[in-house]
C-alpha cells in the first residue's frame, strides 16, 4: 500500500509540476513578449529542460509516466495491472488541473479558468497523432535496448523539436490536455477541443505500439 501511495504522489507532483511549467512559462513569455513566436521559444525551452529533470528524479519512484498513453502502453504490454493503470491514471489527471491552477495563482490571475483557446483542425490532430506516436516509439524502443537512462534526454528532445514541427505543439498527453483546460492563457485549450486531442493521442499511442514492434523484438 505504501509503495502504492509513493508512486501516486510521484506521477501526482511530476504531473503537477509538468503542466505547472507549461502553463506558467507560457504565460511569462506572453508578458515578456508580444511576439507569439518568442512566447512559444520560451513556452518550449522550460518545457524540455523541466521534462527533463522531472523524468530523471520520478523514474526511480513510479517510472516517470506522467503521462496516461504511456501507461496506458504499459498495460497493453502487459507490464502494469488494472489498480496500478487506474492509481496512475487518477494521479496524472489530479496533477495536471493541479498545475495549471497554481500556475494561474503564481501569476495573480484567477485561479481557476476555462480556456478559450480552441485548437481542433484536421492539421492539429494529425499533429497529435504523430507526436504521441514518435513519443512512445522513443520510450519503448529505448526500454527494449536497455537504454533507459537515455530516456530523459531522448524523451525532452523528441517533445521540444515537436513543438516546433507539429502544427499542434506537441501536447501528446491527455492528462495535460485536460489540465490546460484550467487556464485562460497562451498554453491553455478550450473543452470542446479536448476529446478530439485525446482520440488524436490515443491513436497516436496505438501506432506507437505498432511502431516499436517493427523495429524492436519487443
Amino acid at each position: 500500500m505504501i509503495k502504492i501511495l509513493r508512486k501516486w504522489l510521484a506521477e501526482y507532483i511530476g504531473t503537477a509540476t509538468l503542466v505547472c511549467v507549461v502553463v506558467g512559462s507560457g504565460i511569462m513569455g506572453t508578458n515578456l513578449s508580444k511576439d507569439s513566436g518568442v512566447a512559444l521559444l520560451i513556452n518550449a525551452f522550460s518545457t524540455i529542460f523541466a521534462l527533463a529533470l522531472l523524468i530523471l528524479i520520478i523514474a526511480p519512484i513510479s517510472g516517470a509516466h506522467l503521462n496516461p498513453a504511456v501507461t496506458l502502453v504499459q498495460v497493453l504490454r502487459r507490464e502494469m495491472n488494472a489498480v496500478e493503470f487506474l492509481s496512475f491514471i487518477s494521479a496524472q489527471i489530479a496533477g495536471a488541473i493541479s498545475g495549471a491552477i497554481i500556475a494561474n495563482v503564481m501569476f495573480d490571475l484567477e485561479a481557476i479558468q476555462i480556456s478559450t483557446n480552441e485548437r481542433v483542425s484536421t492539421g492539429t490532430l494529425v499533429g497529435e497523432v504523430i507526436a504521441t506516436a514518435g513519443l512512445i516509439t522513443v520510450i519503448f524502443v529505448l526500454v527494449a535496448r536497455s537504454q533507459d537512462k537515455l530516456i530523459p534526454v531522448a524523451v525532452a528532445a523528441w517533445i521540444g523539436s515537436a513543438y516546433f514541427f507539429t502544427s499542434s505543439t506537441s501536447f501528446a498527453n491527455p492528462a495535460v490536455t485536460i489540465g490546460r483546460v484550467f487556464s485562460d492563457t497562451f498554453a491553455g485549450i478550450n473543452p470542446a477541443s479536448v476529446l478530439p486531442f485525446i482520440i488524436a493521442q490515443l491513436i497516436g499511442a496505438m501506432l506507437g505500439v505498432a511502431l516499436i514492434k517493427g523495429v524492436t523484438r519487443a
